[in-house]
């Protein structure tokens, strides 16, 4: 089964093939909505601002074909704001809509700890998985991002910086990891793999 990576012109799409090429992954890069529409997987990486992301898929067309994908059970899997665009919206950018997957706003951090989150932090399972199949209990990934989705029946890993997010969502066909996988090591690997494998 062929994926199809997304590509809205600012995700970290080169680092996503890689890392699906050093599995041994099927897969293509693409913007045209046609062949988005005909995707057996879909990675939707994304990376930057929310409303800049939102606006690149309307351009290109890209919101429907994606929003009737995960609706048909089509396995989607969201990377950074990537899962960010699931919610309603985001407080970055507050005349954006997301794709309102999920219910709820992205919010910002606020506290005194350095932001953006960047670096390394441990996940904690709410509940199993199928992302994390494999992975010690708490594995730790590699994280950037200073805006982050409230945590929601939909959320089966938090992680907490200054104070509990959402880390990883699965419902269904629906995934979405907060941290970078294609920059976490060996355990991001598993995490693409187990997707690949779904």
């Amino acid at each position: 089964m062929k994926t199809t990576i997304v590509d809205y012109g600012a995700g970290n799409i080169r680092s996503v093939e890689n890392t699906l090429h050093a599995i041994g992954a099927d897969y293509q890069t693409t913007n045209d909505p046609a062949i988005v529409s005909k995707a057996e997987k879909i990675i939707l990486p994304g990376v930057g601002h929310f409303g800049q992301m939102m606006r690149a898929m309307d351009d290109l067309g890209l919101r429907q074909p994606i929003i009737d994908k995960i609706h048909s059970g089509t396995p989607f899997l969201g990377i950074c704001v990537g899962l960010q665009c699931l919610f309603q919206g985001s407080e970055e950018s507050l005349d954006s809509k997301g794709l309102a997957i999920f219910p709820g706003t992205v919010k910002r951090f606020i506290g005194d700890a350095r932001i953006p989150h960047m670096g390394w932090n441990s996940l904690a399972l709410v509940k199993p998985a199928r992302l994390l199949c494999g992975l010690a209990n708490e594995p730790f990934t590699f994280f950037a991002h200073s805006y982050y989705g409230p945590v929601i029946d939909a959320t089966v890993a938090t992680c907490t910086y200054m104070n509990p997010y959402s880390a990883v969502l699965e419902q269904d066909n629906v995934h979405a990891v907060q941290f970078h996988p294609e920059k976490s090591g060996a355990i991001g690997l598993q995490v693409m793999k187990n997707f690949i494998e779904l």
